[in-house]
């Protein structure tokens, strides 16, 4: 089985990071770059489905929908991926974990169908992830000390 797996240590507590990745505001504001004009629905539960949209909107541009097996608020997700006009479906797992000043996040992607596919889509994966810390950690205001 052909699988990647991408390890980040965020600076805040696992609770923030699962809402970035369950809430559809918050995951449209960070998975693709702002440009893409990203839109998501997500229905977090078992059986329930989620759509992510870049560029174009639905059926106009890059998409992927998929469908929750697990969900473990606020510590582990998993769900299939599919992109819009591809037969393939693979399978993702996110897993959380409180640490020493923030959260573990563990993204294990399977079921490709090639090295290059795999290859690809940790580059994606890789670049989305690298947004997430931007979006998750609060920002200081000016002037202020906290």
């Amino acid at each position: 089985m052909i699988r990647l797996r991408i390890d980040r240590t965020l600076p805040v507590p696992p609770e923030r990071v699962w809402r970035a990745l369950t809430d559809p505001v918050a995951l449209a504001a960070w998975f693709w770059p702002a440009h893409f004009h990203t839109t998501a629905a997500v229905d977090a539960r078992p059986g329930g489905r989620f759509r992510i949209d870049g560029p174009g909107g639905p059926g106009g541009g890059i998409g992927v929908t998929g469908e929750y097996a697990v969900v473990e608020s606020p510590s582990r997700l998993v769900f299939t991926w599919r992109w819009d006009g591809e037969d393939g479906q693979t399978l993702v797992t996110i897993e959380l974990s409180g640490v020493e000043g923030g959260t573990a996040l563990t993204l294990t992607h399977e079921r490709f169908a090639s090295d290059p596919d795999r290859d690809n889509h940790y580059i994606g994966w890789s670049d989305c992830l690298a947004r997430l810390p931007a979006f998750v950690t609060p920002r200081r205001r000016l002037g202020s000390s906290t």
